[in-house]
């Protein structure tokens, strides 16, 4: 399965208002906690890949766990990407597993997001702890082949909602608070 995701920053409230213009629905809010992992066998950074374990709750404190895998970008106009993912029981164990297996915690991305169902794309307005406010469309393919007509999709939803697709962003949340707390401007994508 494809990712194919567009991300910018972008004042909510402009947003939203064309989202409620869009008749899109609303899919409720979400606190979400990304642990990502470095591996003891190969640098991610270096391979573009990424491993997370993401916590997330809802206003009815209810908390899901998800283990997902994230290849590297597939493409140069999109944050596109091989992504597998799966639900996990027992978020304990799952840290216990992959601390055994010598997997160590890099960093930690928090965030608050909003997410609505636009057509064929999920949009997401999500605010992230020391980045800010950030606007990601996103939509799942199958085959490789349908990749630009959903990245073309995602450009045109973007520009309805008030958005300039061209000041899209493929740096990761993660590659941003890495710049962010060292002060540099790396390209890391993961």
């Amino acid at each position: 399965m494809y990712e194919v995701e567009l991300k910018l920053r972008a004042d909510h409230d402009r947003v939203r208002k064309r989202l409620a213009a869009h008749e899109a629905t609303s899919l409720g809010d979400v606190y979400q906690e990304d642990v990502y992992y470095d591996a003891p066998h190969r640098a991610f950074e270096e391979t573009d890949e990424a491993l997370r374990i993401r916590r997330e709750s809802d206003d009815d404190d209810s908390a899901t766990t998800r283990l997902t895998y994230k290849g590297p970008l597939v493409e140069a106009a999109s944050k596109t990407r091989i992504e597998r993912e799966t639900a996990v029981a027992d978020h304990e164990a799952m840290v216990g597993i992959l601390d055994g297996l010598g997997f160590t915690p890099a960093a930690t991305v928090e965030k608050h997001r909003e997410r609505f169902s636009c057509g064929e794309y999920t949009v997401a307005l999500d605010t992230v702890t020391d980045l800010g406010e950030f606007v990601e469309v996103e939509r799942e393919v199958a085959a490789e082949t349908d990749i630009e007509p959903a990245r073309d999709g995602a450009r045109a939803l973007l520009s309805e909602l008030g958005c300039d697709p061209d000041a899209q962003i493929r740096t990761s949340y993660l590659g941003q608070l890495i710049e962010h707390s060292s002060g540099t401007t790396a390209d890391d994508s993961r």
